[in-house]
């Protein structure tokens, strides 16, 4: 349990984590169930993970939706409720709590949990969109996910799905600016196939864009929006930091923005790239 009235499980993917660990598993006092399926590590997890109480097992990454649903279904989870998290996310006492008292008493199969994302010793309040819901909370039996570009969605209808407001802190830049590029070089060929795939066969949630009630389903219309527009690192940089005020957040924010309309850059060129080869043309 994570305190001394609430019992949940965590379920942790880590991959070479032996400096994020301690503050992740330190945030978590009392809770006796903790899961980190590792992606054979080559450094110390192994040993942070066991010193502090937590089981370990590894699978080599896949998919996020593919590993943590492999989890679920072979690891035996003490609790009935189980907590998503990486290694570079840190809970906060307020949500511990706000987890205790959800899931007291209620109906849904899961909750989504908002995140801040931490830069440079601050919380990008503006430019990282805040608050940026995700499915984190879940009963197993019950809660599964699906691969969608390069992160994963719940695989459960949206009246199951609860919304908690207190959020986790999210350390994503935590081990270097040269790590952060590696890895969204991986994601952006991920979210290119991703977008060739929707833009063949699929069509942008018109109603989606209005549902301000809805807050995932509106983030998900205006992406599914986003694969027809041109121009699009730029858009996202004046949406970022113009619309959604990421100017408020000083330096980090600037930088935060230019990084990620750099970003959206590597996705149109790699959209252009599979364009190419489907029509046999050289890249």
């Amino acid at each position: 349990m994570v305190d001394a009235r609430c019992s949940v499980s965590v379920l942790l993917l880590a991959r070479d984590e032996e400096a994020n660990l301690p503050r992740c598993l330190d945030a978590l006092p009392g809770c006796d169930d903790i899961v980190v399926v590792d992606d054979m590590s080559a450094d110390a997890t192994c040993e942070v993970a066991r010193s502090r109480g937590a089981r370990f097992v590894q699978r080599r990454f896949d998919t996020f939706a593919g590993k943590r649903n492999w989890a679920l279904d072979t690891v035996e989870f003490k609790h009935e409720w189980v907590l998503h998290l990486d290694a570079d996310e840190v809970v906060t006492p307020a949500l511990l709590a706000e987890i205790d008292a959800a899931i007291a008493s209620t109906d849904c199969i899961a909750f989504r949990i908002p995140s801040k994302m931490m830069f440079l010793g601050r919380w990008l309040r503006h430019a990282a969109t805040y608050p940026a819901y995700q499915v984190r909370l879940g009963r197993n039996p019950g809660l599964r996910f699906v691969q969608v570009g390069h992160g994963q969605r719940e695989d459960l209808d949206s009246a199951q799905v609860g919304t908690l407001t207190e959020p986790y802190l999210h350390f994503a830049f935590s081990k270097g600016l040269e790590a952060w590029f590696a890895k969204h070089n991986r994601y952006s060929t991920l979210e290119a196939e991703e977008a060739m795939k929707h833009l063949r066969g699929g069509g942008v949630d018109w109603a989606g864009l209005a549902a301000v009630g809805d807050p995932v389903r509106r983030r998900r219309a205006l992406k599914e929006l986003s694969f027809r527009l041109p121009c699009r690192p730029a858009l996202r940089f004046l949406y970022m930091y113009v619309l959604r005020r990421g100017f408020l957040d000083g330096k980090p924010g600037l930088m935060y923005c230019r990084m990620m309309a750099t970003y959206e850059r590597m996705i149109v060129w790699k959209m252009r790239e599979i364009r190419l080869r489907e029509r046999g043309e050289p890249v």
